[in-house]
C-alpha cells in the first residue's frame, strides 16, 4: 500500500525515525532502517537517513509498505487537579509566554505522575490559564521535595530547543541550600564519580559541581551550588559523599539512625540562565518561607534575593 504523510506543527525538526515511531507504528529501528535502505520510506521522493530532521512541508513516502496498527499503550495516567492545586498554581508562575513558561516549584509535588507520585505540576498546569490552546512538555525535571524554578516548554520545537540546551550545558542553574556541617573552603568544586544502576548493569558518571560558602557556623552550611553536570540526584550525593548532607533529606544522610528533625529538604534551585537567537533570559525563584525561617533558626546569615 501506498502512502504520503505532510509534515506541518509540532512535527517540523523532528527526527524522521521517531516521528515514524510516534506516528505510524512502534516499529523496531532495524525495520526502520531496512525499509529506508530499500527505498520504501522516502521524504520528498528522495532516500533520507533516519536521522534527517523534518522541515515544513515535507512530504513522506510509504511504497508498498504494510502499515500495522499502533499496538494500544496502557493508557496514561492523567492527574486531575483540585481547586486548591488550581488555586495555588496560580501564585507560581514567574515567566509566561507563547514558547515556554518558568515556575516555582513547591515542595512535595513531581513534575511529572509516576508509580508512586500521580499528583504532578504538569497535569496541574495542564488545566491553567497560562497553558490554554498549549500542552506543557518536561525539558528538565527537579526532585519532588526540591523547591524552585522549573522551566517547561509550550510546543515541541522549544521542548526541543530547550532539551538541546541543557545537554551541551548552555543553561546555567544556581541552587542554594544549607547542610549539616561547617564547610571549611568558601568556595571550590567537588569533583566526583557517581553510581547508578540500569538493570544489573552498574553506570558511573562524573558529576562537577562549584559552591560557594554563603555563611556558616559550627553545625550547618548555607550554600550557593553551580551544578556543571546534570547527573539524578547530583547535588544531594555529592554533599554526602563530602560529608555535608542537605538539612532534611531522608534518602541521602550519614547513618540511618540519624532522627531527621528537619523533614523538609532545604535545597531551592534559585536563578536560572540562557540564551536564545541572541536573546538573554534571567529568572529568580523567591525561597519558600520554612526555606527562610530555617536560616534564621539556624542562626546563619539572612539572604535577600
Amino acid at each position: 500500500m501506498n502512502r504520503s504523510f505532510l509534515i506541518t506543527g509540532d512535527s517540523i525538526n523532528s527526527r524522521l525515525d521517531r516521528w515514524l515511531k510516534r506516528n505510524i507504528s512502534p516499529i523496531p529501528q532495524s525495520l526502520i532502517e531496512k525499509n529506508l535502505r530499500k527505498g520504501k520510506i522516502k521524504v520528498n521522493d528522495k532516500k533520507i537517513k533516519s536521522s534527517y530532521r523534518l522541515q515544513k512541508n515535507d512530504k513522506i513516502n510509504f511504497y508498498n509498505f504494510t502499515f500495522k496498527a499502533r499496538l494500544e499503550k496502557k493508557k496514561k495516567f492523567i492527574y486531575d487537579p483540585s481547586k486548591k492545586d488550581l488555586l495555588f498554581s496560580s501564585k507560581i508562575f514567574i515567566e509566561n509566554n507563547e514558547n515556554f513558561a518558568v515556575i516555582n516549584k513547591p515542595a512535595g509535588i513531581s513534575v511529572q505522575s509516576g508509580t508512586k507520585s500521580k499528583k504532578n505540576i504538569l497535569d496541574i498546569i495542564r488545566k491553567t490559564h497560562e497553558f490554554k490552546d498549549a500542552s506543557p512538555y518536561a525539558v528538565h525535571r527537579i526532585d519532588k521535595e526540591t523547591t524552585g524554578i522549573l522551566i517547561v516548554a509550550k510546543n515541541r520545537k522549544y521542548a526541543q530547543l530547550l532539551t538541546t540546551l541543557f545537554r551541551i550545558r548552555k543553561i546555567h542553574k544556581t541552587y542554594l541550600c544549607i547542610v549539616l556541617g561547617e564547610f571549611k573552603e568558601k568556595k571550590g568544586k567537588l569533583v566526583d564519580i557517581l553510581f547508578s544502576y540500569e538493570g544489573n548493569k552498574k553506570i558511573e558518571s562524573k558529576a562537577i559541581t562549584r559552591f560557594k560558602v554563603i555563611d556558616s557556623n559550627n553545625h550547618y552550611s548555607l550554600l550557593e551550588l553551580y551544578p556543571e553536570t546534570g547527573r539524578k540526584h547530583q547535588l544531594r550525593k555529592q554533599l554526602l559523599i563530602h560529608g555535608y548532607p542537605v538539612l532534611g533529606d531522608s534518602k541521602y544522610r550519614i547513618s540511618e539512625k540519624t532522627k531527621i528533625k528537619d523533614n523538609n529538604l532545604m535545597l531551592h534551585a534559585h536563578k536560572i540562565s540562557f540564551s536564545i537567537d541572541n536573546i538573554k533570559y534571567n529568572f529568580s525563584a523567591e525561597l519558600p518561607p520554612n526555606f527562610k525561617d530555617t536560616i534564621k533558626e539556624k542562626y546563619l546569615k539572612s539572604f535577600s534575593l
